[in-house]
């Protein structure tokens, strides 16, 4: 089965695939589908975004979709940087930059202030057009400094038990996270079709 994925972030589908490939399942780009769009993130939720994107590839190629909508949210920040995690301190701001808005926005705070969590909805449209939600979050707290070269975005910030994200192996993280955790709900779901 082929499944396309309504993003172009390399690091996000090496993640997914890696999490598929087991189901005989192939997840091509947004880009090797040959539908390249921008759909606007319009919703207040997670889910609401993920339905977005996945529905605005699936009008255009009638084929299987998934789609994800994924983010950081920080207790202290009231919930932020939230579903503006990908826009968060500016339209083209680089991961550096937004993590140094959390972090300078938290410095003053206590451990037990630092709580957060990471959350993944993912959207699947199957061949007949029926939409499926699986979500799942990740607890965890902010550092007060990046740590780690591997993964992708809030990685370096974001501590779970005694590692970051960024820490940890492909195969640590997946184990953990919220889209690892949302893509075995999927693959739960394929596992019983």
């Amino acid at each position: 089965m082929e499944i396309i994925l309504a993003s172009n972030n390399k690091e996000k589908l090496r993640e997914i695939t890696h999490i598929l490939q087991p189901f005989g399942i192939k997840v091509i780009s947004q880009a090797e589908s040959g539908f390249n769009i921008e759909v606007e993130e319009t919703g207040k939720t997670f889910a609401e975004n993920a339905v977005l994107k996945a529905e605005a590839i699936h009008k255009l190629y009638g084929k299987p979709v998934i789609s994800d909508d994924s983010g950081l949210q920080v207790d202290y920040l009231h919930g932020e940087p939230g579903v503006y995690s990908k826009r968060y301190a500016g339209e083209n701001a680089s991961y550096e930059e937004k993590i140094h808005k959390i972090l300078h926005s938290m410095e003053e705070t206590k451990e037990e202030e630092r709580t957060a969590r990471f959350v993944c909805a993912i959207c699947y449209i199957d061949e007949k057009g029926e939409k499926h939600i699986f979500q799942e979050s990740c607890e965890g707290s902010i550092l007060r400094e990046p740590r780690g070269e591997n993964g992708f975005a809030y990685d370096p910030i974001f501590l779970y038990q005694d590692k970051s994200f960024a820490e940890m192996s492909e195969e640590e993280k997946n184990a953990v996270s919220h889209r690892g955790k949302a893509l075995k709900k999927m693959a739960e779901y394929f596992r019983e079709l």
